[in-house]
């Protein structure tokens, strides 16, 4: 089975940086797209950031222009760099892999933006 690991979550005044890491491992012959997603309580998971396998990416427009996904691909790592944190960027950020048809999912870390 596949795993992940997510880091570097944390608390953060308005206007700081940070920067979110998780780590697949388990049996992966290749992957498909890396991901980032968000959710806070009473809404439903939202698409933060995604990369393809042909290095191509895309943005919720609410983060475009401040945060910066990319990953290290012989680490088969996924990073989030988080610039301008704003207040309503506060949620549980959870990484996604996909993997051939399947999607695998991080356990959530909180980042939590304070005004």
């Amino acid at each position: 089975q596949v795993q992940l690991v997510e880091s570097g979550g944390g608390l953060v005044q308005a206007g700081g940086s940070l920067r979110l890491s998780c780590a697949a491992s388990g049996s992966i012959s290749s992957i498909n797209i890396m991901g980032w997603y968000r959710q806070v309580p009473g809404k439903q998971r939202e698409l933060v950031a995604r990369i393809f396998s042909s290095g191509a990416t895309n943005y919720a427009d609410s983060v475009k222009g401040r945060f910066t996904i990319s990953r290290d691909s012989a680490k088969k790592t996924v990073y989030l760099q988080m610039n301008s944190l704003k207040p309503e960027d506060t949620a549980v950020y959870y990484c996604l892999v996909r993997i051939i048809l399947s999607n695998y999912w991080g356990q959530g870390t909180q980042v939590t933006v304070s005004s």
